[in-house]
């Protein structure tokens, strides 16, 4: 057989190179964003365990339950990056500002309905979600969701503006408002949590000011930067520059037009909640199964949970860098999409799916030769440590998997193929690993090993089922 000369791989390996640089130039803010915005809640946690114990056991409720909602309901956001990034790729500016226009105004809207019933009946519902937590701790709780529940309409927007800005292509002004953002969190928090200027020390609530006004920062931030005359998206109305000066031929031109405007908008935002619903069904669903692989950890005893929370935070620096790159893939291919270019769609999908198994496969080596200095970070207790290295190198093998299965899902959801992404995460986070954490942790008895064993068979199937998907092609053909 006559072998490819190595002159005729050149352009495929140039245009690889050149895939992969626009892939990195999405993904590496994307993932120092995301880093961001889980530094917001970790930082709060610091200064208020520094505080007081019940302090911080307050922060594991409210911490928690505020992660959890602002996860689950601005889910929606994938239906804005989906349409912004097809329309920008078809030609059609137009409509995708009018897509981030009507995400804007829906996720204002949303987060005020979510918020309103949360905070009339947050503390019945604090003390029978955790009778056991003691008074003073759901006191505490209640305090902070009393004030970061108001501001929780700005952090729905902070995520439409966000996605908006990643489908155009934009990853920098993300990552500079999140940057603003820390450092709001951090004064705020430091001034009012410890009572420094003068002011009295406010404890969680000083946490809690502190993460409202990094939303409202982010949220009036990121709005401003899509409405401003140098913005990506034309949201602020503007004559087109081919409109005649001479008035309209007929009187009854002008209420059309006024029509056309409400029209367009409601178009474009049920464009969006097409691709949107699937993906909050999924995201529910995901949170759904991950509080029962909680529950399963619970059984094991105040030592596992306390190695499992020590391996969470040494791997989350891996699935954030897989988020970053499936931003990148989504907002990418969702462009080549509206371009009609489906096989460059897929290209850039590989590539970027590539990309983020080397770079979590690196972690993972890591893992695996160097269990203790990670796991010592965060704590010395001998129990804990000989649990965590045991569980590490379980970790270790998830990687790759968990690298692919995160960014083909955010790829296809950026193609608009959300119904797929939610029938896997059925089939995996609540069959899978729910049942292979309960087989192999409870059942067969090996603790938190099993724990991980089954966290890493759900990102074995999941990559199994996504690569699937993907290679069907059916989101090819999904109109959007």
């Amino acid at each position: 057989m006559k072998s490819e000369h190595p002159l005729e791989c050149a352009p495929a390996l140039r245009e690889g190179a050149a895939l992969a640089g626009q892939v990195w130039r999405l993904a590496w803010p994307a993932i120092a964003h995301m880093l961001l915005l889980t530094l917001v809640f970790l930082v709060g946690r610091g200064m208020v365990g520094r505080y007081s114990t019940t302090a911080l056991a307050s922060m594991q409720i409210c911490g928690t339950l505020t992660w959890t909602i602002v996860s689950v309901f601005s889910a929606t956001s994938a239906g804005t990056l989906a349409v912004v990034a097809r329309s920008v790729g078809a030609g059609d500016r137009a409509a995708a500002a009018a897509a981030a226009r009507a995400s804007l105004v829906f996720a204002l809207a949303l987060g005020a309905a979510v918020a309103l019933p949360l905070l009339v009946a947050c503390g019945p519902l604090l003390r029978a979600l955790f009778p056991h937590a003691g008074a003073a701790v759901v006191e505490q709780a209640t305090a902070y969701l009393g004030i970061v529940l108001p501001a929780l309409p700005l952090a729905f927007v902070e995520a439409a503006a966000a996605s908006a800005l990643q489908g155009v292509g934009d990853t920098r002004t993300p990552l500079a408002v999140a940057t603003i953002g820390n450092l709001v969190n951090v004064a705020v928090s430091a001034v009012l949590i410890f009572g420094h200027l003068g002011l009295p020390a406010l404890g969680v609530r000083g946490a809690a000011v502190g993460v409202a006004c990094t939303m409202a920062t982010e949220a009036l931030l990121l709005t401003a930067a899509l409405l401003s005359r140098s913005s990506p998206l034309p949201l602020r109305a503007a004559p087109a520059a081919s409109t005649p000066a001479t008035p309209p031929p007929a009187a009854s031109a002008a209420p059309r037009d006024a029509r056309a405007a409400p029209r367009a908008n409601a178009a474009a935002l049920a464009r969006v909640l097409r691709v949107a619903l699937p993906a909050f069904a999924e995201r529910s669903a995901y949170h759904a199964g991950y509080m029962g692989f909680v529950a399963v950890i619970g059984l094991l005893g105040a030592t596992a949970m306390a190695a499992n929370q020590a391996l969470i935070a040494v791997e989350s620096v891996c699935f954030l860098s897989a988020e970053g790159f499936g931003i990148a893939a989504g907002a990418l291919m969702a462009q080549r999409l509206g371009a009609r270019s489906p096989r460059d769609a897929a290209r850039v999908g590989l590539v970027a799916a590539l990309m983020a198994i080397l770079a979590l496969s690196a972690f993972g080596v890591l893992f695996a030769l160097a269990p203790r200095p990670l796991l010592l970070a965060f704590s010395s207790d001998p129990e804990l440590l000989a649990l965590g290295e045991r569980a590490l190198p379980v970790a270790a093998v998830a990687q790759p998997f968990m690298a692919f299965a995160t960014v083909m899902g955010m790829g296809l959801r950026g193609a608009g193929d959300t119904r797929t992404v939610l029938a896997v995460t059925l089939v995996c986070s609540l069959v899978v690993r729910l049942g292979g954490t309960w087989l192999l942790a409870v059942t067969l008895g090996h603790g938190l090993v099993g724990v991980w064993i089954g966290s890493t068979a759900d990102w074995i199937c999941r990559s199994a089922l996504l690569a699937a998907a993907f290679a069907r092609g059916r989101w090819k053909t999904l109109a959007v």
